[in-house]
């Protein structure tokens, strides 16, 4: 390129990235079954969409213009929080589904926290407007109430009502994505070499590795080699979201590559460059931080020593699972069990890890989504390791939950039922002393064991044998109560003691 063509801008106008966010049920993936005329529905375990996706959709706006925009699903799911923050990153816009029956919920807030966030212009969806119990109205209520001020109503988010599942106002949503994309401005330039984000990776026995990118700026194109923090790709099986085979692809698109020397980090970003020999001199640099990391592993292992440690291998069918697994185990970990991952991977349950974990007692091999390798599950009956795998996230949650409950160490807590001050002592006969004192906290009861404090330091134990007011015996003493008694007890006790009658539970 001459100095005078160097010169000369190449930036163009590229289509907006959306993404869908909200609560688990207020219908994101109906809405995009719609857009695209697809069903990823009826393939999720529970109804519940699992992974992050990218969908590319052709829209005719007003003007009669094909116009390209790209759709991210985010999994609504509280368990799949950093898959929802992974796509609010990457996204230019965002769209906040409501349903018109139920209104705002928990997740709903939890996407709109991260939306602002991000900092994404937002547009909100009322849908299922088609329900005999839809209230557009009551449903805006709800969210004004949560400080989300639509417009005509005090705020600036624009909104649409929509039933995704007959497409009612479908058109009008997709015009108004348009509308605040080209108010962004949004450009990028294909002269450029691709870079952008990793979406979501696989391990397939029979392909290898592939990875899900967005281009975010650039051009990818056969024959070039990308990077994504250890791993490296050569441009070679290239395809669109559809699985059509391609040789170029431009910003905002999604893409599958296919051959990676490592799984590449979801979230991550991707770079590309000319020659292997480039991509190759990049990874080096990068050595150097991995040590650092290593490090860093040694020393939480260190400190893993005080708690009780639940070892877990884990597999699943997606890279983006696995950080979901992690989410919530996190939750599980209490300051006396830490649950540490000892190793995790996308594909099958292999014999491998189960000769792992009979190396240490107590490990847990767990799949999501994805096959348990025959020799894996007969090694794991021979060796009785724990090997189980789930389809649905929130059953894996509670059986690990419980795990968790069986493993928490009990300890002995000690609880004073009745502390009482040494105000005369009176005699002494061998180990049988006869006192007077004041009960200054709880009740002090006859034949129960007592603790002596002196200077706020346990120095012995010791029973009473007996109890005395106004010369009479007694079976107990209140608080504030002054008494007479005969304590047994091998340390001689003080005026100015206090002895505490205590129970021992476990905690």
């Amino acid at each position: 390129m001459s100095e005078k063509e160097s010169t000369k801008t190449t930036t163009v106008i590229r289509p907006p990235i959306i993404v869908v966010m909200g609560h688990i049920d207020h219908g994101k993936s109906t809405l995009l079954d719609y857009i695209r005329k697809t069903n990823v529905v009826a393939d999720e375990a529970g109804g519940i969409t699992q992974h992050l996706s990218a969908y590319e959709v052709l829209h005719k706006n007003e003007r009669g213009e094909d116009r390209k925009i790209t759709f991210l699903d985010t999994p609504g799911h509280e368990a799949f929080q950093k898959m929802r923050l992974r796509g609010a990153e990457v996204a230019d816009i965002a769209i906040l589904i409501v349903s018109a029956e139920e209104g705002v919920k928990a997740q709903t807030l939890e996407a709109y926290a991260s939306i602002k966030e991000a900092g994404l212009p937002l547009v909100v969806a009322i849908n299922k407007i088609d329900r005999p119990n839809a209230n557009i109205e009551r449903t805006k209520q709800s969210l004004a109430e949560n400080e989300i001020y639509l417009e005509g109503l005090g705020g600036d988010i624009p909104w649409v009502p929509v039933s995704a599942k007959v497409g009612t106002g479908i058109p009008e949503l997709l015009d108004i994505m348009l509308l605040v994309a080209d108010m962004q401005e949004l450009t990028a330039d294909p002269e450029k070499l691709a870079e952008g984000i990793v979406i979501e990776t696989q391990r397939d026995p029979r392909k290898g590795i592939s990875a899900t990118l967005i281009i975010t700026n650039g051009t990818l194109r056969s024959g070039i080699f990308l990077t994504s923090g250890n791993a490296l790709s050569p441009v070679r099986i290239f395809e669109d979201f559809l699985g059509n085979p391609i040789k170029e692809a431009r910003f905002s698109t999604p893409v599958r590559i296919v051959g990676w020397s490592d799984l590449p980090e979801i979230g991550g970003t991707f770079s590309s460059f000319e020659t292997k020999k480039e991509a190759e001199q990049a990874l080096t640099q990068k050595e150097i931080t991995a040590e650092k990391k290593e490090k860093v592993v040694e020393e939480n292992t260190e400190e893993e020593k005080e708690h009780v440690t639940i070892p877990v291998i884990l597999r699943a069918d997606a890279a983006g699972s696995l950080d979901a697994i992690e989410h919530e185990l996190k939750k599980l970990e209490s300051e006396t069990v830490t649950i540490r991952i000892v190793s995790k991977g996308v594909g099958a349950v292999s014999e491998g890890d189960v000769k792992a974990a009979s190396g240490v007692v107590g490990t847990l091999v767990v799949g999501f989504h994805t096959l348990v390798d025959r020799s894996a599950q007969d090694l794991a009956d021979r060796n009785d390791v724990s090997l189980t795998t789930f389809d649905i996230i929130y059953k894996l949650s509670e059986w690990f939950e419980n795990i968790v409950k069986e493993r928490t160490p009990t300890t002995e807590e000690s609880i004073v039922l009745g502390r009482a001050k040494i105000l005369k002592c009176f005699s002494r006969n061998k180990n049988k002393q006869v006192v007077g004192g004041r009960v200054e906290s709880g009740v002090l009861e006859v034949k129960q064991p007592f603790r002596i404090v002196r200077a706020d330091t346990e120095i012995g134990t010791g029973t009473i044998e007996n109890i005395q007011q106004q010369k009479a015996d007694s079976k107990s003493v209140p608080e504030g109560s002054e008494f007479g008694a005969q304590l047994k007890s091998e340390i001689e006790i003080l005026q100015n003691d206090i002895i505490e009658i205590h129970r021992s539970a476990q905690k």
